[in-house]
């Protein structure tokens, strides 16, 4: 399956190559997070199962790391519930405004809020720095609950991957992420003097909609879902006409 992965990018200017091993991983083999297609294990994509990937590649203009879940035919309910309590602590990192000296360590509540409503939760740090064509875990900064995180505040041109999920053992994994990078941002006000920031997104693939429970959405929820498939389509679709 790797290898299929790389067919397309392989094509493209300034491809070098994956930048991590392909996780691929359908029903069962998607709550194992850092999951390896190997025999015995690897098993045909099904259909009625939940199927996670993760990939990215080398390019000489940067690093990239994107996990999208899917579903090809009906999800059950708990299986979207579980995906939209995941996609609305994505939204809620990607759309957070947060003053100059904040860290990821404080920020990575956003991501599980969410979830804890429910009393879930996931074993892995919510986001990573992204190397440009370096490591595509490149610290010191991060999103996460280790006390390192807190020791390096996020600052403009840092990137960080957004990546909560949720893994049910023996059953399904959940994950959705891109990369974002930080930027100034005007606010209203600044209180202290201090400057405020964001993030700018840099992943732009869109996101199974029949996976969301619309009914647990708020409406800026819903606003962004829309408006960051339009932007997918304004971005994309232009590389595709072609192809």
């Amino acid at each position: 399956f790797p290898s299929l992965l790389d067919s397309g990018p392989s094509e493209q200017k300034g491809y070098v190559g994956s930048s991590f091993d392909t996780i691929s991983s359908t029903g069962p083999n998607g709550a194992i997070i850092h999951y390896k297609p190997t025999r015995p294990t690897a098993a045909n994509i099904h259909p009625d199962q939940l199927y996670l990937c993760d990939s990215g590649g080398q390019y000489l203009d940067g690093t990239t790391d994107i996990t999208r879940t899917l579903h090809f035919r009906t999800p059950t309910e708990h299986e979207r519930r579980c995906f939209t309590r995941v996609l609305q602590g994505h939204i809620a990192l990607d759309s957070v405004v947060f003053p100059k000296g904040t860290t990821g360590f404080q920020l990575d509540l956003l991501a599980r809020r969410p979830l804890w409503s429910e009393g879930l939760d996931y074993r892995h740090g919510t986001g990573h720095g992204v190397g440009a064509f370096l490591n595509v875990h490149e610290g010191p900064h991060g999103c996460g609950t280790r006390p390192s995180f807190h020791e390096v505040a996020l600052s403009p041109g840092m990137t960080l991957t957004n990546e909560p999920g949720y893994y049910e053992d023996g059953q399904f994994g959940i994950r959705i992420e891109n990369v974002l990078v930080v930027r100034e941002v005007k606010t209203r006000h600044e209180f202290g003097g201090h400057p405020y920031y964001g993030f700018e997104r840099l992943t732009w693939v869109p996101i199974q909609t029949k996976m969301v429970d619309r009914g647990l959405l708020s409406e800026q929820e819903k606003v962004w879902i829309n408006e960051y498939h339009s932007e997918c389509r304004e971005k994309v679709l232009p590389l595709l006409e072609k192809n």
